[in-house]
């Protein structure tokens, strides 16, 4: 009865049924005691666990294999994992449970390393592994990414006739994505006769990992042929990737999926989701996903805190942060990048130093150099160059290259030269071959008529063999992404992208655009530097867009570097002309152009 009761999730009536056993002075056996300690082990009954604990050392029973193997069960369940060690090593035999026991409480709370270090103690007891060993310590390897002992793993699979194992080879996938080898794993998956939606997630999420997300979509895009119904974990992925590329159509399938089969907005779900609008410029729909989620976390208020200053609504981000603080929500340290960040975008200069003092004095967070990156931009962005300076020289970290960049990019919006140049002297020791740091100097100079000096800055950078990141710029149309970079003849659609820009270059030119030449390659002749700057991958992308698309379309971009001036003024321009919202991620925010402004007030 009390086994039965404990396989049909009824624990606690397993328990009562036990004491009345014992109070009916009937004694039990190692099989009572096995299946009492599960039911304890069930609902995380730690007290009555060690009381049976104690019953079962005075009868006499604690020599039996199972007993000890649900003891081990119990008090890693409970969260006890020392005592639980304890156990297993007072064994005087253990058998294949008792190591899987083991390695079962420290996976629940994810004590990897030590999951290898008992796995290479069983490899000296023994040369056998079962299925549910072999995996768990696959996943360990993969989140340690040991790929020396995933190897091992996988040849010792090989070796003995165990790759017919779905769940074993998904596992085996799942370590080689999770180390960074995708494209073997890939090799793996493809050779896989029958794959079930744990194999197509792991294949899914480690592109993902490694930042291959269109692989990653071109997989899932497979599954779907495959008839293979998506889980959870497959949508988050997912919805990360298409985070990344700007894949709007993509995710929104997901999410009207999810809505279909009525999936549960877990906690997991709601914020991948949130995080998919927000960086996709969508941040309303952000705020609506968010509010129809029954639970939420930090992680979830620390997205929509972030997303909503990243899309330049810095005043209803911090709304959000009080609000998480009227509900007795402590914030972490990434909270606390989002916040400063919406002060920053409101010009909020006394709360955003407020803000960095709270961190530690309210909350115990030290602040770490993003956040110090942080109080700088604000401070740039108000103007306070001087005090920006003396505030990183006086930081009791070493500042690094962002935080230089972010005050020289702040000398460029407001003219400073002189700081300007003490910043690129910084950079150049941190990151010499940066081309966008000399193209901001470069581009101060100019904004101030020092021309010589633009041009030998763009000199130092042809002379040291530097060279411009190529730009790329994605957009998505229909469910499949194009991709363009910078003066590219050889994309598909080449003819249509370019006659369309140049159409497109000649209407804007019309209405008062000026290109900047500073804005083009640097090994340019004078006479290609107007044809440069007009192929820079955005206007490629935003020509492509405006004759594939319907009028009135929003247009939304994911841009690899940071826009340069001249993309800038030309896509207000093109959003007025052309009557068209357009949305642009670069690599540090988003601006979103209508009628002739951007979000960002031109500052960036």
């Amino acid at each position: 009865m009390i086994r039965a009761f404990t396989l049909k999730h009824s624990p606690q009536e397993a328990m009562i049924l036990y004491k009345t056993m014992r109070e009916n002075c009937v004694q039990p056996d190692h099989f009572t005691f096995a299946c009492t300690l599960k039911a304890c082990s069930r609902i995380r009954a730690l007290k009555e666990g060690e009381q049976i604990h104690g019953h079962l050392l005075k009868s006499g029973f604690g020599l039996k294999e199972l007993v000890w193997n649900s003891l081990i069960q119990m008090y890693a369940n409970c969260g006890e994992i020392v005592i639980a060690r304890k156990v297993f090593d007072g064994m005087y035999n253990r058998d294949v449970f008792s190591w899987n026991s083991m390695f079962s409480g420290y996976a629940k709370r994810e004590r990897w390393g030590e999951i290898v270090k008992l796995f290479n103690e069983m490899r000296n007891w023994d040369d056998r592994f079962g299925e549910v060993t072999l995996i768990i310590v696959l996943t360990a390897c993969g989140r340690l990414a040991d790929i020396e002992l995933g190897q091992w793993i996988s040849e010792y699979i090989e070796a003995n006739g165990l790759n017919r194992s779905v769940k074993l080879m998904t596992a085996v996938i799942d370590m080689y994505a999770k180390c960074g080898h995708v494209d073997k794993a890939r090799r793996l998956f493809e050779q896989m006769d029958k794959k079930d939606v744990v194999a197509w997630s792991a294949m899914i999420s480690g592109y993902s990992q490694a930042r291959r997300c269109k692989e990653a979509l071109d997989v899932f895009h497979d599954m779907q042929m495959a008839n293979v119904e998506p889980n959870e974990v497959t949508m988050v992925s997912v919805l990360s990737c298409c985070a990344v590329l700007g894949a709007l159509e993509t995710g929104k399938w997901v999410h009207l999926y999810a809505k279909k089969k009525r999936l549960e907005l877990t906690v997991t779900l709601g914020t991948a989701l949130m995080d998919f609008y927000a960086k996709c410029g969508l941040i309303e729909s952000a705020v609506e996903v968010f509010k129809k989620m029954p639970l939420k976390n930090v992680f979830s208020w620390t997205v929509l805190i972030q997303g909503l200053a990243n899309n330049g609504q810095g005043k209803k981000a911090l709304d959000f942060y009080y609000l998480m603080r009227e509900k007795s929500i402590k914030p972490n340290d990434v909270t606390f990048i989002g916040v400063l960040s919406a002060c920053s975008h409101v010009g909020m200069v006394d709360e955003g130093r407020e803000f960095f003092v709270s961190m530690n004095r309210d909350f115990g967070i030290e602040p770490r150099v993003e956040h110090y990156g942080c109080l700088v931009d604000i401070l740039g962005r108000a103007g306070l160059i001087e005090e920006a300076y003396q505030f990183i020289k006086n930081m009791p970290i070493p500042p690094n290259a962002v935080i230089w960049r972010t005050l020289l990019a702040a000398c460029r919006a407001h003219k400073n030269v002189e700081v300007g140049e003490e910043s690129l002297e910084n950079l150049v020791q941190l990151e010499p071959m940066h081309s966008g740091d000399y193209i901001l100097l470069s581009n101060i100079y100019a904004s101030v008529d020092r021309w010589e000096d633009a041009l030998r800055v763009r000199n130092e950078m042809r002379e040291k063999g530097i060279k411009k990141t190529p730009g790329c710029s994605l957009i998505e149309l229909d469910g499949e992404i194009y991709e363009f970079f910078a003066e590219d003849n050889g994309c598909p659609h080449s003819k249509e992208v370019y006659d369309a820009t140049e159409n497109m270059m000649r209407r804007i030119k019309s209405a008062g655009y000026v290109p900047n030449m500073a804005d083009a390659r640097v090994d340019a002749e004078e006479d290609d530097k107007e044809a440069s700057v007009a192929h820079h991958s955005e206007k490629l992308a935003i020509a492509f867009s405006l004759i594939r698309t319907s009028p009135g379309t929003t247009i939304r971009i994911s841009k690899n570097l940071r826009v340069c001036t001249d993309c800038h003024n030309a896509t207000k321009i093109i959003s007025e002309v052309f009557n068209r919202e357009i949305v642009v991620r670069d690599r540090t925010r988003f601006h979103h152009f209508k009628e002739g402004s951007c979000s960002c007030n031109d500052y960036w």
